[in-house]
């Protein structure tokens, strides 16, 4: 008879066991779901911060030939800042080049035999600034400032990428693609109308005056 009522306590604990760890292993697997699933989105939420928003060029831009050979891989690591060599004159609209006087300031010792810093005072000597070779430019029709664009906060990597790991300067990102300007844009909550970076035609202009006076 004992032998009975414990065989018999045995088939209705076991189900209730197995049940009881169904419900224990499911409510543990929607936790564990819930908690990778927020590190996740914290995660990638921090890579996309600390990427640059502007996407790289799908394909290789190769560096053009400059007058004289300059790497910002190796100048940067001395801890040079951008703002040191590039400045933002008016109207703002581009980064400017470094002078060949600011460039002997520290050339006037270091590396002063290398060929090419000869080459750089020469043209110091002679008030001559080098003609170097602009990288990214700004397709014809499009209105473009960095002067808005730096008060807003934006840094110079956003755009360029990290230009500290790079020895011979080239269109790393697509930043002068239309799709990367409205994408930036978007996820900044800038504006995205066409009048924000082209400028309309002077005769539609005319036509809409024309009509605004009827």
């Amino acid at each position: 008879m004992e032998r009975k009522r414990s065989t018999a306590l045995v088939l209705v604990a076991l189900p209730l066991l197995a049940l009881l760890g169904i419900v224990t292993r499911g409510t543990a697997q929607q936790s564990s779901a819930g908690q990778p699933a927020a590190h996740k989105s914290t995660s990638v939420s921090a890579r996309t911060s600390a990427k640059h928003m502007v996407p790289d060029n799908p394909s290789p831009h190769p560096a053009p030939e400059q007058p004289i050979p300059y790497s910002h891989k190796q100048h940067l690591a001395f801890g040079l800042k951008c703002r040191e060599c590039h400045t933002n004159p008016e109207p703002g609209k581009l980064m400017s080049f470094p002078d060949t006087a600011k460039c002997m300031q520290c050339h006037v010792t270091i590396a002063k035999d290398k060929p090419s810093v000869q080459e750089i005072a020469q043209y110091a000597a002679s008030n001559q600034q080098i003609q170097w070779v602009r990288v990214y430019k700004v397709i014809p029709g499009v209105t473009w400032t960095h002067r808005a664009h730096l008060s807003a906060g934006v840094k110079c990597e956003t755009c360029h990428g990290d230009v500290s790991q790079i020895s011979a300067m080239s269109e790393v990102t697509s930043v002068v693609t239309m799709y990367s300007c409205l994408s930036c844009h978007e996820m900044n909550h800038a504006k995205t109308t066409c009048e924000t970076c082209h400028v309309r035609p002077s005769f539609e202009r005319s036509s809409v005056a024309d009509v605004h006076k009827n």
